[in-house]
């Protein structure tokens, strides 16, 4: 059992660096062959951020375990809002005024709907994976048209993510650091997918609700991070839009990518329960962030600390079923 544990812990903290890796050299070979800082950052950036909840997702799918992808999908959601908006705005209340953000709320809202009614007959097949994968074509190509609409309107979420874009360095660098991560995203996630499976076998429990658990809370490190260390800078704008922007990669990548692969079924549980509740705080958020007669909107302490309280609830809930199993 030990052994399993040691493979989940390092595998997850393998898939984090080397997820790392890939993003730095992808977006210094794109903005070595001329493509603007700001497209980098919304594209490459952004989708190097929940590679490790795809990557994982893809590998649990081969290994015939698709329950562990839809789990850690919806487990990073609710990880990212309640764990890490959570954490964030306990640290520093976190302050909204970036029109680019407030429009991606809507987005997710709709995203959220559009992943319900594909799984709502508890059944996520190829047509549906197609669908989801269109849609993040769609959304990546809308958000990239509005950013460069609205780059020159002091939006403060565009030039955060400028700002905190990976160093630049030479193209033979770069393509290294981006077959060694390949390399290693792979490696580590059979690690954490193996290891996971096995937890789950040993305990009597779903692959779901070991993705749910602890592989969401793990994948979702590099989040917690990246925005604990944003609200730091004071670049509150960009932790919150990192989360948002996540959640909806995990709705139609990750969700989307299995369904490619192989048949995914859901569990009336998982849909009536989980996402519900994955559901529940996203709108709490989303409430918290968008502020009044479009003024600015902050999620204060209290709120961060009520977002936190959820997230721990539902954690231990889950345990509690796992120890009824």
């Amino acid at each position: 059992m030990l052994l399993y544990f040691a493979m989940v812990i390092s595998g997850i903290s393998l898939l984090v660096w080397s997820a790392d890796r890939f993003t730095d050299g992808a977006a210094a070979i794109a903005r070595n062959l001329g493509i603007p800082p700001l497209i980098v950052g919304l594209t490459i950036v952004a989708m190097g951020s929940s590679a490790p909840e795809v990557v994982v997702s893809i590998n649990a799918a081969l290994k015939g375990t698709p329950g562990l992808a839809i789990g850690n999908a919806i487990g990073s959601n609710i990880a990212n809002v309640g764990l890490v908006l959570g954490i964030a705005a306990l640290v520093v209340p976190l302050n909204v005024q970036s029109a680019t953000l407030k429009r991606e709320i809507p987005v997710l809202f709709s995203v959220m709907i559009l992943a319900f009614m594909l799984i709502i007959d508890l059944h996520i097949s190829k047509i549906d994976g197609v669908i989801l994968l269109f849609s993040l074509g769609a959304y990546l190509t809308w958000l990239t048209r509005s950013a460069i609409k609205t780059r020159n309107k002091n939006d403060l979420m565009l030039e955060e993510i400028i700002e905190e874009l990976p160093e630049q360095m030479p193209n033979w660098k770069a393509s290294l650091w981006v077959v060694v991560g390949l390399i290693l995203l792979q490696i580590s996630s059979n690690l954490l997918v193996t290891g996971a499976t096995e937890i789950a076998s040993e305990f009597g429990v779903s692959d779901f609700l070991i993705g749910v658990t602890i592989v969401a809370v793990g994948t979702s490190l590099p989040e917690l991070a990246a925005s604990i260390t944003g609200v730091l800078k004071g670049e509150h704008e960009l932790a919150i839009g990192n989360v948002i922007g996540s959640n909806i990669f995990n709705l139609l990548a990750v969700l989307g990518v299995p369904a490619i692969l192989t048949s995914v079924e859901v569990s009336r549980d998982a849909l009536m329960i989980d996402y519900a509740f994955m559901f529940g705080i996203t709108v709490a958020v989303c409430f918290m962030a968008w502020g009044q007669k479009n003024g600015p909107g902050e999620i204060t302490r209290f709120e961060g600390a009520i977002l936190l309280s959820l997230f721990i609830g539902y954690q231990a809930y889950q345990f509690l079923v796992a120890s009824n199993a």
